[in-house]
């Protein structure tokens, strides 16, 4: 339903679907923040959801191993058209990332190589270390390092760019926000704010941890100061959104989004925004109308199809939501993409809360149990419950015994 955001009111769920659909398209790095995202607002607001909490994690480790491999494989395409110090940087930052032994071995070997193609011959540099040696002595390479470096692959170059210029104090508080240490977040960003120049990019993000520590006032402050001064910045208007939504300021949200510059007032980040602050407000009626219009004139979109679909959710139209469902499903399917898990989970989902127990539901979710294995627990429990809907309680049985064992999928 939300546009990408590090922080807002949505549930833990919608940033885990969001992370899922960034994972098909193989922006992993993306996919990682929004799970990070996921696991922070599950800590907040059910933190004793365990089930939850593992399988965020478990996503997080695979899109993390994911965004190394990524580094790895496009560092051998820079090496081998004799880019040897763009192949350094992506094996080191694929290094800061990975904790596969194998692959660490790898990219260890890659940067030896690499190192001596540097320095003209075939020699390993003399900085090289082997895996033993990582564990002993890493550096450069500590916790806090790989963890910013994680988390900046998956910003935009420049702000990447300049997140890295900050400087330690900074770093420390970067992590900390992302960790949901808030209290720790806002002294170290505002030490670091004071640190850098008045322009910097460090009020976003300390606009963040007072959103999550309730000093909507303190964001709100921050924000409008740097919109002033970053009339042009995305990022800025989505933080400041949230500002306003969270006090309840939803007409100056609006007034917001229509006044930002020409050009950004019909773009699209700014067009989800402004139906998101109707979603928001629980103008859901407007919302609908806003959607359907977005549709027409902007022409097929599937994020705008998702929040219309979520929109009709909230109306209570599950029928048309359920039917908005499926022809995202088959546009995917038209177009050779794979339909996203979380799409079939929600065509899934609504389909039984409307009584579907068909054999074409049960077939989804068996499907999604070997495409989505972090959410088995759920997806076995789902079976179980059409076989118990179809009167099969033997296999609804089994299926129950999956869900509560967490163990291995069925086999024949």
């Amino acid at each position: 339903m939300g546009f990408l955001k590090i922080f807002s009111g949505k549930d833990p769920e919608e940033y885990e679907r969001k992370g899922d659909s960034f994972f098909e398209i193989m922006e992993y790095g993306a996919a990682r923040l929004e799970y990070e995202t996921a696991l922070t607002k599950m800590k907040k607001r059910c933190p004793e959801d365990t089930a939850l909490e593992n399988r965020l994690r478990e996503k997080m480790i695979r899109s993390t191993e994911a965004l190394a491999l990524q580094h790895k494989e496009n560092g051998e395409l820079l090496k081998e058209s004799g880019d040897y110090e763009g192949a350094s940087e992506l094996f080191h930052l694929a290094l800061e990332l990975t904790e596969d032994p194998e692959l660490t071995a790898g990219l260890e070997q890659l940067l030896g190589k690499t190192q001596g193609d540097i320095a003209g011959d075939d020699m390993e540099a003399p900085w090289f270390h082997t895996q033993e040696d990582k564990i002993e002595d890493r550096g450069w390479h500590t916790q806090e390092g790989e963890y910013f470096t994680a988390l900046c692959g998956a910003l935009p170059d420049e702000v990447r760019d300049a997140y890295k210029s900050y400087g330690d104090t900074f770093k420390t508080g970067y992590v900390a926000l992302n960790q949901s240490e808030y209290d720790l977040a806002a002294t170290k960003l505002s030490q670091a704010l004071e640190e850098n120049p008045p322009d910097s990019l460090i009020p976003l993000e300390l606009a963040t941890a007072y959103l999550n520590l309730e000093r909507y006032e303190d964001a709100l402050l921050l924000l409008e100061h740097f919109i002033r001064n970053h009339p042009r910045s995305i990022h800025g208007y989505q933080v400041l959104c949230e500002s306003l939504w969270a006090m309840k300021k939803f007409d100056e949200a609006n007034d917001l989004l229509f006044s930002c510059p020409g050009e950004l007032v019909e773009s699209a980040p700014i067009l989800h925004l402004k139906g998101e602050s109707l979603y928001r407000s629980g103008r859901h009626q407007d919302a609908e109308t806003f959607y359907l219009e977005l549709l027409q004139s902007h022409g097929w979109d599937e994020h705008t199809a998702l929040s219309l679909a979520a929109t009709y959710e909230a109306l209570g139209k599950k029928d048309t939501a359920l039917e908005l469902y499926s022809e995202i499903m088959g546009k995917c399917s038209s177009c050779g993409a794979r339909v996203a898990p979380f799409i079939k989970q929600k065509y899934a989902d609504i389909s039984t809360e409307l009584g579907d127990y068909s054999a074409k539901i049960l077939e989804i979710y068996l499907s999604l149990i070997e495409e989505d294995p972090a959410g088995r627990e759920n997806y076995f429990r789902k079976v179980g419950q059409i076989y118990t809907a179809t009167g099969n309680e033997r296999e609804a049985r089994r299926y129950r015994s999956f869900a509560d064992n967490m163990g291995e999928p069925p086999t024949d």
